[in-house]
């Protein structure tokens, strides 16, 4: 018997946009290098102005590794990073990966057939959050509960199939290149964006949990706020630029910041009982990090509730702050970027 001739795997790019990353930079390169996939495989780094030692460490795996390569990224900004990343790739598959993200062994060839398997433009897995001290395991029990962040599959698990949005991604570079990349506009939700456009265009968006990718959360409150502030101003700012990308979900947390100034001011002001909205608020997310700390440390615990108040507070403070002046400047650049190489 003939045995069965080997299956030619697609070559596949790894883009990276990077910007003060020293602290988890090579481990994720390493991730990415020891993937358990016999295709042809480049990383390309987009280096943003970083003030640690970020460049020194990119240049040190560029020497030990051929298929590593760096590109500038003036800016900074995440999503001109990745579009250079992209011009600067040639591959037709595109695994989009962060500074501080870990994929599991087996990503790529994962990622590789579910993209033949189901005929998606873009598929990508779980944002599993892990810490690396009590805080960050209390912001990674919160960023991975119900309570945290409501359905959103990504971040909470559940069972495979079409998806608005996915984390970070691995794409058809075609798609990519039709939808003229990432809008560079959107420091924030860029992902979000660029996911509802291939949608609209007829894409096929895919979920499944069967791709992981490790995630270092923020380090201290105040890190934890902007990058939540950050989130809801932008994911405002998509709703303008296309109606009809907004659920409930996403109106939780402005709803929620709205009820409690007003109980607050009533209970300030003209009865009590307007304590009872922001005390109500305080016990359910007491309440709710109880099995969300499970196996955690007592003191992880402990700041689960500062955690999860941090993120819906900041989310729906930055949604109702969101100036119009961003929906106005977004709109103005819908011509999309040129990523075919030079």
């Amino acid at each position: 018997m003939n045995a069965k001739p080997d299956v030619q795997l697609p070559a596949v790019s790894v883009i990276m946009p990077v910007l003060d990353e020293e602290r988890h930079l090579r481990g994720a390169v390493q991730a990415i290098l020891a993937q358990e996939y016999a295709g042809e495989m480049e990383v390309v780094i987009a280096l943003g102005p970083s003030r640690d030692r970020t460049d020194e460490i990119a240049a040190e795996l560029v020497r030990e590794d051929p298929r590593v390569h760096t590109v500038p990224n003036p800016t900074g900004r995440t999503p001109a990073a990745l579009n250079a990343a992209i011009k600067a790739s040639r591959h037709p598959i595109v695994v989009r990966v962060d500074g501080h993200g870990m994929l599991s062994p087996n990503y790529i060839a994962t990622a590789v057939r579910l993209l033949e398997e189901t005929g998606a433009q873009n598929v990508g897995g779980i944002m599993h959050a892990e810490g690396e001290n009590a805080w960050e395991d209390a912001v990674a029990a919160a960023m991975t509960s119900k309570i945290g962040v409501g359905n959103a599959a990504f971040h909470t698990g559940g069972q495979a199939g079409p998806a608005e949005t996915v984390y970070l991604g691995v794409f058809r570079r075609e798609a990519l290149e039709q939808q003229g990349g990432y809008n560079e506009e959107f420091i924030r939700a860029q992902d979000w964006e660029l996911n509802f456009r291939i949608r609209e265009a007829g894409g096929l968006i895919w979920f499944s949990p069967e791709l992981r990718v490790s995630y270092r959360p923020r380090p201290s409150v105040k890190a934890l706020a902007k990058q939540y502030k950050d989130y809801g101003r932008w994911r405002h700012v998509v709703a303008r630029y296309h109606s009809g990308s907004i659920n409930l979900r996403y109106l939780a947390p402005p709803v929620a910041v709205c009820a409690i100034a007003a109980g607050i001011v009533v209970g300030a002001a003209v009865t009590p009982l307007g304590f009872v909205i922001p005390g109500g608020y305080l016990a359910a997310i007491a309440l709710g990090s109880l099995p969300a700390g499970k196996g955690l440390s007592l003191k992880a615990r402990l700041q689960i509730p500062v955690a999860l108040a941090t993120m819906h507070m900041s989310w729906g403070y930055g949604f109702l702050t969101s100036p119009k002046s961003l929906a106005r400047k977004v709109i103005a650049s819908r011509r999309p970027a040129v990523l075919t190489q030079a």
